[in-house]
């Protein structure tokens, strides 16, 4: 019988992100320094640059098991989105004009 597959979670994260999907643009101009910093930051409730209607409906979300959203900007200037589910299954990687 396979071993049931735990959802990942990083260091002092406040949930689990789940599988990892990133978008090849997103990957292309990102690098995976950036993402993985931004994954981390996304995890321990660091939403980024995103309206603060937008960062009240992640802390409910916390509770209440929805979707989490995060904006970040790379060193490039390139802006990009991290996307959690609600039931915390996958979260996705990607550029605005991928969404």
């Amino acid at each position: 019988m396979p071993e049931e597959q735990q959802p990942f979670r990083l260091p002092r994260a406040k949930f689990a992100t789940g599988q990892l999907i990133i978008a090849p643009n997103a990957l292309r101009l990102l690098g995976m320094e950036q993402i993985a910093d931004a994954l981390t930051r996304h995890a321990q409730g660091d939403w980024g640059e995103v309206s603060e209607a937008d960062r009240q409906a992640n802390e409910d979300a916390l509770r209440d098991g929805n979707r989490l959203l995060s904006v970040y900007r790379a060193d490039n200037g390139t802006k990009f989105y991290i996307i959690t589910e609600g039931d915390r299954s996958l979260t996705t990687i990607l550029l605005p004009e991928e969404y």
